[in-house]
């Protein structure tokens, strides 16, 4: 571990942290890159433990202990500046203790995730980095073996993703996938029956589905405004729905990925 202080926020070895808030930036340049922001010493823990491989650690002064505590065995430079400094080199205050720059793993082929897995979540176009997050969290803490993104989905590893999902997106098995049509023939070959979550007149009642599930699910989630598309829904094995009350016609898709998942544990 190399701990280095921040004379000047031209220093080319700080240019993976410069202007985190620009969306659009850090959507074109994450996975070119290759890298992924690790927000919070926790995140930093998680990350760690799922073998990933840190290229440097940003950090106030006075958090500088506990990030030491993490990567204290391992070769990577430790960039600490005061936290006014930290905030104009990233765009934002600082207040989770460190940031750290990760190499990104090679995400797994989607045949082998599925091959011993029995439940698992596709999220099929969501465009909000806090849903991704949140869906993941929920998910991941009742039990899916595995996450699918479709081509169209928000990067799991943005740093708002990561951050919201508490690390759990460093847990859980997952990968891409190009669309839920495309890749119907890969959910087949491993025994999966596909469950669109879906408003359609044909839906079964997700209580009524529980009874008696398929051995293997994938339940498909889409786009927070417009939902599952046409073709998406007609590609699914069943259609379900979780019933509302009150006139709500939805849940968020992060609390139908719940609800869902608790239902058929």
């Amino acid at each position: 571990m190399q701990v280095i202080a921040i004379d000047s926020l031209d220093d080319p070895r700080l240019h993976d942290y410069v202007g985190l808030t620009d969306v659009a930036l850090r959507r074109r340049t994450e996975p070119e890159r290759g890298l992924y922001i690790a927000e919070s010493q926790t995140v930093l823990a998680r990350a760690l433990r799922a073998g990933h491989e840190p290229r440097s650690v940003l950090v106030a002064p006075r958090w500088l202990p506990e990030v030491e505590q993490l990567v204290a065995d391992r070769d990577v430079p430790v960039f600490v500046g005061e936290e006014p400094v930290l905030e104009r080199l990233t765009g934002f205050h600082l207040h989770r203790g460190a940031l750290a720059a990760m190499q990104r793993p090679v995400l797994p082929d989607a045949s082998a995730l599925l091959a011993s897995a029995r439940r698992v979540v596709v999220l099929d176009g969501l465009v909000d980095h806090t849903n991704v997050g949140a869906a993941f969290r929920s998910v991941a803490g009742i039990g899916a073996d595995a996450v699918l993104v479709t081509g169209t989905c928000a990067d799991p590893l943005y740093r708002r993703s990561v951050r919201v999902s508490m690390g759990t997106v460093l847990q859980v098995p997952w990968t891409r996938i190009d669309a839920l049509e495309t890749a119907m023939p890969v959910f087949r070959e491993a025994g999966f029956e596909v469950v669109a979550m879906a408003l359609a007149d044909d839906a079964v009642d997700l209580a009524e589905y529980a009874l008696s599930p398929a051995d293997r699910v994938a339940l498909v989630f889409g786009s927070e405004g417009p939902g599952l598309s046409r073709r998406a829904i007609a590609a699914a094995d069943r259609v379900v729905r979780i019933p509302m009350h009150h006139g709500v016609d939805s849940l968020n898709v992060a609390a139908s990925a719940a609800v869902a998942m608790w239902a058929l544990r």
